[in-house]
């Protein structure tokens, strides 16, 4: 855990039982982290991490975790809590954070989660599947198909297999369409047939939702991976590549990983592996602008905001007001 003094000055707040968890969600270098960090400080609150990289010790730099400037002005939770060997499922993320929640609010701390991983988040507000483990093949078979493939293709191959999965999915939407072809893989059955259940119940969250324009959000994950190299994202792809790990693992998947570490066994020029790993950022944001574009009703509904901008300071009067009103505060926002 990262820890930072609290504000004095904070605004009456509803009792802990009451209160809601706020959400920060959005894509990759859209500003989650300087928004969750403000709204920590405005609201007597704690940061918890639904990146489901930044769980990762060893990958400081590589996943943008928050830097000492921003772990000062407020708690981070579930930041760096994993080693690299380890794997954190969507199962045992759920877990961390709810115990995480209950700790912070037991104690009058308000819980903001933040993060771009979608399977996280929908774990978190809607609940959990009991779905069985998947193994772990059986999932890069999955996600190795919609990249050969791609998405329509794959979507048309389960609509031949799982109809009623295949209605609920956007035939862009590569995460979900790639879950439901390795749950069908694995089991044989359909993801509807689990999520008929569910083992673990959502729970009631405001959500601010980050949705910058592509062309911005491209250029700033442009920007942040150059940062990232001069704060020694080579050396740190060089002190994992030094581990052996096997390139299963999810932390090997991490964003500039794999070309940092091609470049580091000869296999290209470095200028050559960051112009490929700053491609490789800017595919990941497109597809996490498309998942939020398709879930944003379920995710935001009528206690969520959407900002269609990159977070910056002087949105903050727009969105304390509106988390006011859901926190059963007459404080004025302080900005």
């Amino acid at each position: 855990m990262m820890g930072a003094s609290r504000p004095a000055d904070k605004p009456d707040r509803a009792p802990p039982s009451s209160r809601p968890v706020l959400v920060v969600a959005g894509p990759t270098a859209s500003g989650k982290s300087g928004l969750a960090v403000a709204l920590a400080e405005r609201f007597g609150g704690a940061v918890i991490n639904a990146d489901s990289l930044q769980v990762y010790r060893e990958l400081e730099i590589l996943t943008a975790r928050p830097g000492p400037v921003l772990a000062r002005r407020a708690p981070h939770h579930l930041y760096g809590v994993l080693g690299v060997g380890e794997r954190c499922s969507v199962a045992r993320w759920r877990d961390m954070a709810m115990a995480e929640i209950a700790a912070l609010q037991g104690a009058g701390t308000l819980a903001i989660v933040t993060g771009g991983t979608g399977m996280y988040l929908d774990a978190l507000l809607k609940g959990i599947a009991p779905v069985p483990e998947i193994p772990q093949g059986i999932r890069d078979r999955a996600r190795s198909l919609v990249d050969e493939i791609g998405a329509p293709a794959l979507h048309q191959r389960l609509a031949a297999r799982d109809p009623i999965v295949a209605a609920r999915i956007s035939s862009n939407d590569r995460q979900r369409l790639a879950r439901a072809w390795e749950v069908l893989e694995a089991t044989g059955r359909s993801l509807a047939d689990f999520q008929q259940t569910v083992s673990a119940p959502g729970i009631a969250a405001i959500a601010i939702q980050l949705m910058p324009p592509r062309e911005d959000l491209y250029a700033a994950a442009d920007a942040r991976f150059a940062a990232m190299m001069a704060q020694g994202a080579l050396e740190e792809a060089r002190g994992i590549r030094g581990l052996g790990l096997g390139p299963d693992l999810p932390a090997m998947k991490a964003l500039g990983l794999k070309e940092l570490i091609a470049h580091l066994d000869g296999e290209m020029s470095l200028d050559r592996a960051v112009t490929l790993a700053q491609q490789a950022t800017r595919n990941y944001a497109k597809r996490q602008l498309t998942w939020f574009r398709h879930r944003s009703p379920a995710l935001v509904g009528d206690r969520g905001l959407v900002i269609n901008e990159q977070y910056s300071e002087r949105l903050n009067a727009k969105i304390f007001s509106f988390i006011c009103q859901f926190l059963l505060t007459d404080s004025p926002p302080k900005v």
